[in-house]
């Protein structure tokens, strides 16, 4: 691993860990879990769901809500919010690859955002096994995966929306914008459109499959309910066109490639900010030259 990416990542971990909004996120999690074992949740039963699992699917639907508002929130500043104290500027002159301090601030919120998450889920399991409660460990593996897979999207577009934005209040006003045509694109908006224009019942459900909420949203279930008989006549497409674990590959694979690509636009943009910088000084300094000569 490069070592200007372990710097900058340990770097920014360290900055986080002095956040108290880090403790009060991870704490949040923490006592959710720890609630919902207070509350019985685990003795209660749906669709044949009892004990653990219960738990697991209502903690899942709860970190589809939160984690992708609190990953916009938390992290959109942090590209823009660098460019605009300069801070990038001087970090880059450090002998510092530019890969490296792009990647190392990203691994480390997405370290900082998904260990919390994990610790909570893993934290119940281990909690179930003293309690002498069933594990569905299969279950747990996949939840993993797919919170990991979300966070990793929504962190990829948080950097994207940091990088476009001027200024700080603008980054963190567009990304809550987002997040809710996300949300609101999960049943709302498709179901408007359907009714109104009459469209293709199969290319709206194909296009709504294009938002990772809903992808997420769609995985959870098919893991709750393998025949997603809460999604009414939509699931007869989804069953009918993939198989229910290619649809979990799905779930896991598309929004990591989505963080990726996002992640390498971020690249692209700020290294072309920063050579106009250079340009820009360089032409100034020229000129500025230039003049002098002229004068003397």
């Amino acid at each position: 691993m490069n070592s200007s990416l372990i710097q900058i990542m340990v770097l920014d971990i360290r900055q986080n860990l002095r956040s108290r909004w880090f403790w009060v996120y991870s704490l949040l999690f923490g006592g959710f879990v720890a609630v919902m074992f207070t509350m019985g949740i685990t003795e209660s039963q749906i669709i044949g769901f009892v004990g653990l699992s219960r738990l697991m699917v209502t903690f899942m639907q709860v970190s589809m809500v939160i984690l992708p508002i609190y990953v916009l929130i938390s992290t959109v500043r942090s590209v823009v919010g660098d460019r605009e104290s300069n801070v990038m500027e001087y970090v880059l002159s450090l002998p510092l690859s530019f890969t490296g301090y792009f990647w190392g601030k990203f691994i480390s919120k997405f370290i900082l955002i998904y260990v919390p998450v994990f610790i909570a889920l893993f934290g119940a399991a281990i909690w179930g096994s003293i309690a002498n409660i069933d594990v569905p460990w299969d279950l747990f593996a996949l939840y993993s995966a797919l919170l990991a897979s979300m966070i990793f999207c929504f962190l990829g577009l948080s950097m994207y929306i940091s990088s476009l934005a001027r200024t700080q209040d603008l980054a963190v006003s567009s990304a809550f914008v987002i997040w809710l045509m996300l949300v609101a694109f999960l049943d709302l908006i498709l179901m408007g459109i359907m009714l109104k224009f009459r469209f293709n019942p199969e290319l709206v459900i194909g296009l709504g499959m294009l938002n990772p909420l809903q992808v997420f949203r769609t995985a959870v279930l098919v893991l709750f309910d393998p025949q997603l008989t809460v999604m009414g006549a939509a699931s007869y497409y989804i069953l009918d066109t993939v198989s229910r674990w290619v649809f979990i590959l799905f779930a896991v694979s598309y929004p990591i490639l989505l963080g990726l690509i996002f992640g390498f636009l971020v690249i692209g943009i700020l290294i072309k900010t920063i050579l106009s910088k250079i340009e820009f000084k360089i032409i100034t300094t020229f000129y500025s030259k230039l003049l002098i000569f002229e004068i003397t």
